[in-house]
């Protein structure tokens, strides 16, 4: 099954809400939220070494395994439209298994 991964830039709300449409729409086997894999790199000699984190909105990384390209262009649309709603940013990139 294809899968479709959407990187949000938004608060945790904004992404809660995403994953709950995602869970609503008909044809989606599989949502999970997963966590940065990639450890930021702090270096104690910049300039920024030691400023909050917490200052902008967050990266959330959520991965859908979706039924078939009719069901990923729905949740495609419904996630555009509900992140313009909620002034988010969303990215998708899809993944084809097998």
């Amino acid at each position: 099954m294809p899968m479709l991964r959407i990187r949000l830039t938004g608060s945790d709300d904004t992404a809660r809400a995403v994953i709950n449409l995602l869970s609503s729409v008909e044809g989606i086997e599989h949502v999970e939220e997963i966590d940065d894999l990639m450890s930021h790199m702090d270096d104690a000699d910049s300039s920024s070494a030691g400023l909050s984190d917490v200052a902008g909105p967050k990266m959330h990384e959520i991965e859908v395994e979706v039924g078939n390209p009719s069901t990923e262009r729905k949740v495609r649309e419904a996630i555009e439209a509900l992140a313009f709603d909620l002034d988010a940013v969303v990215e998708f990139e899809t993944e084809e298994e097998g």
